[in-house]
């Protein structure tokens, strides 16, 4: 495929020419293109999280990226887990990596997917479909999605709109990185709380 397109058309100039253009329409825009992002990971996420923050502001564009994100990343994760799961399933574990991928991904459940999330340049698409096609809960799923690309954008989000402050002040790292810890906790507190009345009608 020619990427010769997409990469003249995705620039930051022209993503937020465009959300300019179509503001009247409120968040739809801003939303969806990092939706849409979920279906089609050649789509620039990073870039639209910059664009999002230079046209709604630092608060409302990050809000706008983090709903967006999420809800393409569940969508995506409902739709292999609901209606291609079993023969997809079937059909991939016959590799031995794809395997041995889905097998990690429902052992360790939350905390490598929140971490995962976090990071801005990980082929999120592909670690929906992962999630879908494995045994994670949805539970764990959701917290890990909401939290770890609650991290991912805020950080997306702050180093486009003050990258030069960073640069300046490099203990806002430091920060960052502890945010990213508190949250991991959290939600591993959280996915434990959830999981105890499923457990006990188990053992009932």
């Amino acid at each position: 495929m020619d990427l010769s397109f997409f990469e003249s058309s995705f620039t930051i100039e022209n993503v937020r020419d465009i959300l300019e253009h179509y503001r009247s329409f409120g968040p739809i825009l801003g939303v969806s293109l990092p939706l849409l992002e979920a279906f089609l990971p050649i789509l620039p996420l990073l870039l639209f999280v910059a664009a999002n923050g230079a046209v709604y502001g630092f608060w409302l564009g990050a809000f706008f990226s983090w709903i967006g994100t999420c809800l393409g990343a569940v969508i995506v994760f409902l739709l292999f887990r609901k209606l291609a799961r079993g023969r997809l399933k079937r059909w991939l574990e016959k590799s031995r990596k794809v395997r041995g991928t889905l097998q990690w991904v429902e052992r360790h459940g939350f905390g490598p997917l929140f971490l995962l999330y976090c990071i801005p340049f990980t082929p999120s698409s592909l670690v929906n479909v992962a999630s879908g096609l494995s045994d994670v809960s949805f539970r764990s799923f959701l917290i890990a999605v909401m939290l770890g690309k609650a991290v991912m954008v805020f950080m997306i989000s702050y180093v486009g709109y003050d990258w030069l402050d960073i640069i300046q002040k490099p203990f806002v790292l430091l920060g960052i990185a502890v945010v990213v810890v508190i949250l991991w906790m959290i939600g591993k507190r959280v996915e434990i709380r959830m999981q105890k009345p499923v457990k006990q009608q188990h053992n009932e």
